[in-house]
């Protein structure tokens, strides 16, 4: 196999230390190879990169493993071309396996050409994608916690859940937070609610009327104040957030125009793609590097039926996120696909479909076009003789004799 690389090097990445593997040679000549350990501080990591830049090395690989790769990404970000690869695709031989052999192999890779790198975006845009990811967590954690208080509510016979559509809108707080101070009656209790509970003030009240001790509200309070908390700081990421979005205002613009993408999904789709569509091959690459295209699994001639595959959790969530809000809207091309293939494939398989759908929309906006929707007629006019086809015969099936005459112009 022919040699692309001339002087290159491959690092076995772990939490303390790093193993470095040099080679350096000419294609057909005697090879160099030089093994060398070194620790994972900053100081012991900036001489690395000195002795990998007076070998005059150009090619690093590594694998991306965990978040322990990404330090040392930031040291030797700039001197040379680094590769992280994705640590199921460098799976070495089997045999006995070391550090040292594990370094080699990745460097012998390099040497070769043979790793796909990851993507890895810009500094800006790691920045933001860690503001997103925590944001998301913090929402995850608040939801969770919620779920607890409710859980704690039924415990004391609290059945606010059965008369409220949401317990932690203005009503619901309004009458929670009296109720963890001390409040015992639900007269009063009801009272406190605002909106269209208030014309429920009877099923209120009885809902009301459970045991809630001093047991129910000690635990009642901390949980408010973690719920509190979460929300306290969720409101500071959204105004960190503004901030480093404002040079992504445009593309951002752009991108809520698509049906479903708030401008979380779109913060998210610009933190985990960014704005340069270069870095993909096409539409078809990125969704599969982002795991939201469909399954291919062809054998023995025939085709079987495949799923996503493992991909970007991250952007995953957000556009199956913009999916679910594509399906309670109406007028949309996006919305009337959704709604057929509802009907034909089941729910969960819409919505990947709707986000597959949207991610692609992503990648021509991010591209530099304007998104410009198709229309809920689109099906219907795609092919018109099939439509015309199938309501007849759902009308001969009901018991009508039809007749189909075009309409003059």
């Amino acid at each position: 196999m022919r040699a692309l690389v001339e002087r290159c090097c491959g690092l076995d990445v772990h939490q303390d230390t790093v193993v470095a593997c040099l080679l350096i040679g000419e294609p057909g000549k005697p090879l160099r190879q030089e093994v060398r350990t070194w620790a994972t501080t900053t100081r012991a990591l900036e001489a690395l990169r000195d002795w990998l830049q007076a070998e005059k090395v150009t090619h690093v690989g590594m694998e991306s493993t965990g978040v322990y790769w990404r330090p040392i990404y930031a040291v030797l970000e700039g001197p040379f071309v680094l590769i992280v690869g994705n640590a199921r695709h460098i799976k070495t031989v089997p045999g006995r396996k070391t550090d040292v052999k594990d370094a080699a192999w990745i460097a012998d890779l390099v040497r070769h050409g043979l790793i796909a790198p990851s993507y890895v975006p810009p500094q800006p845009l790691r920045e933001l994608r860690d503001l997103l990811r925590y944001r998301r967590k913090l929402v995850e954690g608040r939801a969770s916690e919620r779920n607890r208080l409710l859980k704690l509510l039924e415990t004391a016979n609290i059945k606010l859940a059965s008369v409220m559509s949401d317990v932690f809108g203005v009503s619901g707080l309004a009458i929670l937070k009296p109720l963890v101070a001390g409040e015992t009656s639900p007269e009063r209790l009801a009272d406190l609610g605002k909106g269209p509970p208030c014309k429920k003030r009877a099923d209120l009240v009885r809902a009301l009327e459970g045991k809630v001790e001093e047991h129910h509200r000690f635990l009642m309070r901390l949980q408010f104040a973690r719920i509190e908390a979460a929300e306290h700081d969720r409101e500071q990421l959204d105004a960190r957030l503004s901030e480093k979005l404002e040079p992504y205002a445009e593309p951002l613009r752009r991108l809520m125009r698509i049906p479903g993408v708030d401008w979380i999904t779109a913060a998210t789709i610009i933190a985990e793609i960014g704005t340069d569509m270069s870095a993909f091959a096409g539409a078809a690459q990125l969704a599969s590097w982002t795991g939201i295209c469909p399954g291919n699994h062809q054998s023995g001639g025939k085709q079987r039926r495949g799923k996503i595959r493992k991909g970007n959790v991250h952007l995953k969530a957000a556009l199956v996120t913009g999916a679910i809000a594509v399906a309670k809207t109406r007028g949309s091309y996006l919305a009337e696909k959704g709604r057929r293939l509802r009907a034909r494939r089941g729910e969960m398989r819409a919505h990947v479909a709707i986000a597959h759908k949207i991610l692609i929309a992503a990648y021509h906006v991010l591209s530099g076009n304007e998104y410009q929707d198709l229309g809920a007629d689109y099906l219907d006019h795609l092919n018109k003789k099939r439509t015309v086809n199938q309501m007849t015969r759902r009308l001969e099936a009901l018991g009508f004799n039809v007749q189909i005459t075009p309409k003059a112009a």
